[in-house]
């Protein structure tokens, strides 16, 4: 598990870079360094960080700040979720090896972390009931427009989005974080899995699961060609 995926990430640089400021002081932020830090600070010793752990931090912390930032609203939020997560890795890192996906075990966390702060600080947005309102709604009007940008063959009969919101927020959580993933933030399918830690296929499975479910919601037919080609 020392070798990972190589990927670029689809939306360039600009709107949530890798590198982004921790404090006022103009600090930047890393995420590798950032948690070995923490580390060295709650142990009072250096910490050494795995090759595999850097590797793994290195290809995935973009995506997870993106998605935390997504369903958070908030950037600093989201980059301090992240490193209590990279924080636990690196702490149970011999652990998380011997997971059947590690990628999965850190999706898993990442979401309860992101869960946890929103609970505490109403602050998440989507579909969590505990989120304000217009963050809530901002959310969710993204998504819509995403999901009606993918389906827009199929939707364009639509006179409002409003039931759309509603067919959204009632997808099964793996559902849900496909779309997230997928049309909000535009990561292809192999990119989602790995995310996930989930295969391809079986992303396939939930994207193409979340569009029926929409559609059967809106009263629409989808025919099997009509799924979005690759």
């Amino acid at each position: 598990m020392s070798d990972f995926p190589s990927y670029g990430d689809p939306d360039g640089e600009s709107e949530f870079p890798l590198y982004d400021s921790a404090d006022e002081s103009g600090v930047q932020f890393t995420t590798p360094s950032s948690t070995a830090e923490d580390l060295n600070a709650l142990h009072g010793i250096e910490y050494v960080m795995p090759s595999a752990l850097e590797a793994f931090i290195n290809l995935y912390s973009r995506p997870h700040l993106r998605y935390a930032h997504t369903m958070l609203g908030d950037k600093p939020a989201a980059i301090a979720v992240v490193r209590r997560c990279y924080s636990h890795l690196a702490l149970n890192w011999a652990v998380v090896l011997k997971q059947e996906s590690p990628e999965g075990y850190a999706w898993r966390l990442l979401k309860q972390r992101v869960e946890l702060h929103a609970r505490i600080t109403g602050s998440a947005q989507g579909r969590n009931p505990s989120a304000r309102p217009g963050r809530r709604a901002a959310i969710m009007q993204r998504t819509a427009r995403a999901t009606l940008e993918a389906m827009r063959q199929q939707l364009k009969v639509m006179e409002s989005p409003l039931g759309l919101y509603t067919a959204i927020a009632a997808l099964p959580e793996r559902q849900y974080d496909v779309i997230v993933l997928h049309y909000v933030l535009g990561y292809p399918t192999h990119q989602v899995a790995n995310i996930m830690g989930i295969k391809p296929d079986t992303v396939r499975g939930h994207r193409r699961s979340a569009r029926d479910r929409i559609a059967s919601k809106l009263g629409l037919n989808i025919s099997a060609g009509d799924e979005e080609k690759e």
